[in-house]
């Protein structure tokens, strides 16, 4: 098939990528303000797994074009016909897509399938297809499920596709679109095209309802004295439950994950339905970001001017370079309230908190390894679970940190065995004796 896909986000790199690897004629249009010669550079993309090999690939072999011209439209409708338009536009772009849309249809008047792939408020895949002219022209909704870090497993070998779309024939369209990476079994769920909208922005909100529960169960197990560990263990056996998303920490982060909520909560909104539900949910979210800050707050008794805090991990999550609504920032912010100095290390993201932040006199950046941070250091936060921190050397840890106290934010350690270690270990809900 012949195929434009719009967007400079993770969603537009990876479709493009994928389907070119399956022999479609791929076009990718990037956005004017995140053109190729910058994405190509950007750490997200260079840190995703497989993903920039695979556009390169795909480039050399002629089956995919990138432009970064939006008068490529019009030569690509007017030369021959496309079969697809994929749009994966960020929420602030739903102009750009009306546009495009408009355009292709004014262009077009033979059969084409939109897919709206786009992070977009519930009902606008309806209003995308209002636009298009042809009785063959149909727009379906197939929302970004991709996992940042993972993305391209995640669009090559998918466990399911949510697909909303009432229209038969464009429904066989995008399932042949998408054979190749369908080939294991029929991972399509096909519902009304609100519904799949809907569903997307549910499913976050119900995973970030588990999670904050669970900071709300370990905040109270703090109180209690209780290990949260054995309670989640019992929660999770119950296999009602079940353990995904169970794990207590310092908060989540992330571009998609956030948003979905915000936009959730929009939908509810517009609808005339206050949620204090999601409300709650993102409350917690955001004072669970200064949990490492109040332990460390706990310990000093508030004597904290002067002190050196090393931080381990800035990204919101393992194996990506990425820091929109990271923990690190809100904790960044109150930390250098009072006084502290941060020394901080993360494989990835660096560049993404130094543009973020700047040149702040209270943050030493240390690109060498962990343990670099942790000289001179009071105390140390994890706050990001990259794999080269869960089996650090205790006995170098301890001579680097003079109180010798580890608050961990992602309860990656064992509490027993660092006290064994005589170092001071906070955790979240955690408890170093039995």
């Amino acid at each position: 098939m012949r195929v434009l896909i719009q967007g400079s986000e993770l969603a537009a790199a990876t479709a493009a990528a994928a389907l070119a690897s399956v022999g479609h004629r791929v076009a990718w249009l990037t956005l004017a303000q995140h053109p190729w010669r910058e994405l190509e550079q950007a750490d997200w993309l260079i840190r995703e797994p497989e993903l920039l090999h695979q556009l390169h690939e795909a480039q050399r072999g002629g089956a995919l074009q990138i432009l970064d011209s939006d008068a490529a439209l019009s030569t690509l409708a007017g030369d021959e016909p496309l079969d697809v338009l994929w749009l994966a536009l960020a929420p602030d772009q739903r102009e750009l897509a009306t546009h495009s849309v408009d355009r292709i249809a004014g262009l077009q008047s033979t059969p084409l399938v939109v897919v709206n792939n786009s992070t977009f408020p519930v009902g606008d895949t309806e209003q995308l297809e209002a636009l298009l002219g042809h009785a063959g022209q149909v727009a379906v909704a197939l929302p970004d499920m991709l996992e940042e870090g993972r993305a391209w497993q995640a669009f090559t070998r998918p466990s399911r596709w949510l697909l909303g779309c009432e229209d038969d024939q464009a429904a066989a369209q995008v399932r042949e679109l998408l054979r190749a990476f369908n080939r294991r079994s029929d991972s399509f769920q096909r519902m009304p095209r609100r519904a799949a909208e809907l569903t997307k922005l549910s499913i976050n909100g119900m995973l970030a309802t588990r999670i904050s529960y669970m900071n709300e169960v370990a905040g109270l197990a703090d109180s209690l004295g209780v290990d949260v560990e054995h309670v989640r263990q019992g929660m999770g056996a119950d296999p009602r439950i079940g353990y995904q998303y169970l794990y207590p920490g310092c908060g989540f982060g992330g571009p998609n994950f956030s948003r979905d909520l915000m936009r959730l909560a929009d939908v509810q909104s517009a609808s005339g339905r206050e949620s204090a539900l999601l409300e709650q949910v993102l409350d917690i979210n955001e004072h669970k970001k200064e949990t490492l800050f109040r332990k460390l707050w706990g310990h000093f008794h508030g004597q904290l001017e002067g002190l050196t805090v090393a931080v381990w991990g800035a990204a919101f999550k393992p194996g990506t370079a990425r820091i929109d609504h990271a923990p690190v920032l809100t904790l960044l912010r109150a930390l250098w309230a009072q006084g502290v100095h941060v020394r901080l290390h993360d494989p990835a993201a660096l560049p993404a908190l130094r543009k973020e932040v700047g040149e702040h006199p209270l943050l030493t950046l240390c690109q060498a390894d962990p343990y670099e941070a942790c000289q001179g250091a009071d105390a140390l936060m994890l706050v990001t679970e990259w794999k080269c921190y869960w089996n650090p050397d205790w006995r170098r840890l301890g001579e680097a940190l003079s109180e010798r106290l580890v608050l961990d934010g992602r309860n990656i350690y064992d509490p027993a065995y660092v006290a064994a270690r005589g170092l001071v270990y906070r955790g979240i809900g955690r408890r170093a004796d039995p």
